[in-house]
């Protein structure tokens, strides 16, 4: 019989449980959309970089395109979550929204950020996905406050109150809160000018940001994933302080972290719909253990399991 030491025992089992941990905690993969048939943000390439960048924070492979070609069946069913980022205009052929529309009945979960209100308006599918259309914003980017009206939600847990902040202040089309979004932020609408003429009602209070739980486009029969959408994000120095001279980017790096922390939050809620495959094998969509590199390898994990064994026997 083989007799081990307390300390080679612990070591075992933590390698063991370390194995197994990698094993289940398949990174997820997310497809960044930038196609932009009109107004082009010069922010558009730092914000991919720096999501590509901050991804491992929330155990998430980002992916970019602007290739509407992208957007079929089988390619879309590698992914657990499609993220629309500044995409403006009919971005979207006829094969690309049938296939947009069966990814999110199969539980494909999304996510829209800054001007994703600004595409595919004649798609009422795409406006329940999104939750409302990009109307105007006061000229500039503006000194503002905005409310955080749920501070235990995963995007707004690391805000103040009142975050005041420097963007563009959207309006809207349509009230989100009508399709069943529960709005998360608001705009402070006295921290700030806007001048401008308001045809539609967008609800009180002003929304900028909210959250799907179950994405209203998804056809009866189908299986809901999540939707989230911010409406902050226009300049770059919110996603990069470091892209600017080194005194504006240290005014501007509290900004940062707030608004990563704010985006990359609502992402990685909206993929924990258990929906697709990084969090549910036997989920239609998603990434799968082969398309990763974070799965330990079954070597490992072979290796672990014959240590258990042996742990047991010298204990028996």
């Amino acid at each position: 019989m083989v007799f081990i030491k307390e300390s080679q025992l612990l070591t075992w089992l933590l390698a063991f449980s370390t194995a197994v941990k990698c094993q289940s905690q398949i990174p997820a993969r997310v497809l960044i959309y930038t196609l932009s048939l009109g107004y082009v943000h010069d922010s558009t390439p730092t914000a991919v970089q720096v999501l590509k960048e901050r991804g491992s924070s929330i155990n998430v492979n980002f992916e970019d395109t602007e290739d509407p070609n992208a957007f079929s069946d089988e390619n879309l069913a590698r992914y657990d979550g499609l993220l629309f980022l500044n995409t403006v205009g009919e971005v979207l052929q006829p094969s690309g929204k049938t296939a947009f529309q069966k990814y999110l009945n199969l539980g494909g979960n999304f996510a829209g950020i800054h001007y994703a209100t600004g595409c595919l308006e004649n798609d009422t599918f795409y406006e329940k996905t999104i939750g409302a259309y990009f109307d105007y914003h006061p000229p500039g980017v503006l000194n503002a406050t905005v409310n955080v009206l749920d501070q235990s939600h995963p995007s707004t847990n690391m805000l103040p109150a009142q975050w005041k902040i420097q963007d563009e202040m959207y309006n809207f089309k349509s009230d989100p809160r009508d399709i069943g979004a529960t709005v998360i932020l608001s705009a402070d609408e006295s921290s700030y000018i806007d001048d401008g003429e308001r045809k539609y009602d967008q609800g009180t209070p002003h929304p900028t940001a909210w959250y799907q739980e179950r994405i209203a486009a998804v056809e009866s029969g189908g299986t809901p994933g999540r939707s989230f959408y911010t409406s902050l994000g226009h300049s770059t120095e919110t996603w990069h302080p470091g892209r600017l001279s080194s005194d504006r980017a240290n005014a501007a790096s509290l900004q940062d972290d707030l608004f990563m922390g704010h985006v990359l939050g609502g992402i990685q809620w909206a993929l924990m719909a258990n929906t697709t495959r990084a969090f549910n094998p036997n989920a239609a969509v998603g990434a799968t253990s082969s398309a990763t590199t974070a799965t330990a390898p079954s070597s490992t994990i072979a290796l672990a399991l014959v240590l258990v064994v042996t742990v047991i026997v010298s204990f028996s």
